[in-house]
């Protein structure tokens, strides 16, 4: 038994007024008329002596209509129920107050369904019979059924356009007639059609129809009526092309006739459901097929610009424009749904740029042919130390994390074992760190990679230049720190810096002692790293994925302050079989 759906609403009768009253207390430049749904600008005095536009339906499609209030677009909106066409005394009352606000005459813009016609057209008859000066336009973009019965074409998205394009003339201060004449002409250059992967449901009703899991209905109104025909759903771009290619099928009697070398103006509109990364995928289909057919895309807008409440579905409209009616479109605009487009067509643009060059490897200013070999016995070591003690990693990873931080240590000790093989060393040991970063970053993954990757990363600059202990303070201190700022932890949160910080502290000594006095420094530091290691056994895990787990089971020390002890060890021992 199909489900009322729940709203996030405080009652089905008054959601509409709250709706309306929410949008207008969150708009400075909206006011409501007392007893009526209906919004208008909050400066009405800007449109005496100018034609006043009023627009309007039923609620659910937001945020059309009152949403396209504002300088350069609507006067007003008048509501109806969800989905139901407004009663003629609130349009009547919303026509009158504009004219005796000071407008020099009134124009509707009505979409074409049965109810509007007739509540907005009583409205116009009455207003007319006190002397107001006003018109009405029907608009009819709705390309989905290819033999339209005598009630026509169905006015959806499109009509958002209308509002754009007589609210710039409007604002330039054109008379009625002239406006009526312009719209009535765009109107016959305009074509919508949508898809839905659902329906939609009016607040405390059951879904407007039965869509069985897996299909899709084409060319459905935006009340959520059912359209013309159901299929599988495809893939965006197929659906992207069944939608233009029944737009602009000339056997289909409300198709838009559309030719290469046209231009036009596309709006994506969210029916209400899809996510927006949905809708950036229909939008480069939807761009890719026109161009493919040889269509200019000058403008796009895409977004929720006419919706069917939660239906989780798109419309795609099209108008064709010349460089008129592409100035009106692009004419300024404080309608707060209209969005802030650039001017700069779409179509006929590159749409990349090449990345910056990496910088040239900096030239060796000291390539001693002894320091290659070291910084090659140095390395071996430490990748054979890791790849040995990988399973043991592993296995004290298992009890705090994802026990792999053996694997993401060997994947560095082959990475650089491969990179021993096939690249010189550099002599200068700022560019060794900076080249073993970019390494560490591509191929050990993982957040200790990331870790690796800044520490080397931030001690390079600092060997650039030489390398003597003072050199070697700076650059490690420096590393340290970066690990600390970005990673978020401090030594006593049982990570990697437990091991790492207290034999920095021992090897910046390097930056007054003596050279003879190096190793010793290096041997203490080890012996620090070492007992920083095994201290994380007692220790509260603060930071990293080991502070999401009980600290009962955390009785074996941290991995990763295990894995620095062991590169450490490694280095010394490398260095005192060199020396």
């Amino acid at each position: 038994m199909e489900q009322v759906r729940r709203k996030l609403l405080n009652s089905v009768d008054k959601c509409v007024d709250e709706a309306l009253e929410g949008l207008v207390r969150s708009n400075g430049d909206l006011v409501l008329l007392r007893g009526h749904r209906v919004v208008l600008r909050s400066d009405l005095e800007s449109i005496k002596g100018k034609v006043a536009l009023l627009s309007g339906g039923g609620s659910g499609h937001e945020p059309a209509h009152a949403g396209y209030i504002g300088m350069g677009m609507l006067s007003g909106a008048v509501a109806g129920a969800v989905f139901a066409s407004p009663p003629p005394g609130s349009v009547l009352a919303a026509i009158l107050t504009l004219w005796k606000g000071g407008a020099s005459g009134v124009l509707l813009i009505v979409k074409n369904y049965t109810g509007d016609r007739l509540n907005f057209g009583i409205a116009v008859e009455q207003a007319r019979s006190q002397g107001v000066q006003v018109d009405m336009v029907i608009v009819a973009d709705d390309c989905a059924f290819a033999q339209p019965s005598k009630a026509g074409r169905r006015g959806i998205c499109g009509t958002v356009f209308i509002h754009k394009l007589a609210g710039a003339l409007a604002e330039k201060g054109c008379p009625l007639d002239e406006i009526v004449a312009w719209v009535n002409k765009a109107t016959k250059n305009i074509g919508t059609l949508g898809v839905s992967l659902s329906p939609c449901s009016v607040p405390g009703c059951l879904p407007t129809f039965q869509l069985p899991p897996g299909e899709m209905e084409l060319g459905l109104g935006i009340h959520g009526e059912p359209g013309i025909k159901r299929s599988k759903v495809a893939s965006a771009d197929e659906v992207v092309k069944t939608i233009i290619n029944h737009m602009t099928d000339s056997s289909n009697k409300s198709h838009l006739p559309l030719k290469s070398g046209d231009k036009v103006v596309l709006c994506v509109n969210n029916l209400g459901g899809l996510s927006c990364l949905e809708m950036a995928v229909v939008s480069k289909a939807a761009v890719h097929c026109l161009e493919e057919r040889g269509v200019l895309v000058v403008r796009v807008m895409s977004g929720s610009f006419m919706t069917s409440l939660e239906m989780a579905g798109m419309s795609l409209s099209l108008m064709k424009v010349d460089e008129e009616m592409l100035r009106l479109f692009d004419a300024k605009t404080t309608a707060p749904a209209w969005p802030n487009l650039s001017t700069t067509s779409v179509s006929g643009r590159n749409l990349f740029i090449e990345p910056a060059e990496k910088p040239a490897a900096a030239s060796d200013k000291y390539n001693d042919g002894s320091l290659s070999s070291v910084i090659r016995l140095v390395l071996e070591s430490v990748c054979k130390i890791l790849l040995q003690r990988q399973e043991e990693l592993n296995a004290l990873d298992r009890a705090a994390g994802d026990g792999d931080c053996g694997s993401t240590h060997a994947l560095a000790a082959n990475a650089i074992q491969e990179w021993l093989q096939t690249s010189r060393i550099p002599g200068n040991l700022g560019q060794l760190l900076a080249d073993l970063a970019l390494l560490v970053q591509d191929r050990m993954g993982g957040s200790s990679g990331a870790l690796y990757c800044l520490f080397l990363s931030a001690a390079a600059p600092h060997l650039k230049q030489n390398c003597d202990g003072a050199a070697w303070a700076k650059a490690l201190h420096a590393g340290t720190e970066a690990m600390k700022r970005y990673g978020g932890a401090e030594p006593g949160d049982r990570t990697m810096l437990d091991a790492l910080c207290p034999a920095v502290e021992e090897l910046m000594k390097l930056s007054t002692a003596r050279p003879d006095g190096h190793m010793a420094i290096l041997q203490a530091a080890v012996e620090k790293a070492d007992l920083g290691a095994e201290s994380t056994r007692s220790l509260t895990a603060r930071a990293g994925r080991a502070s999401y787990v009980a600290s009962e089971h955390l009785t074996q020390p941290d991995p990763g302050a295990v894995a620095v002890a062991a590169i450490l060890k490694a280095i010394l021992h490398s260095l005192k079989e060199e020396s």
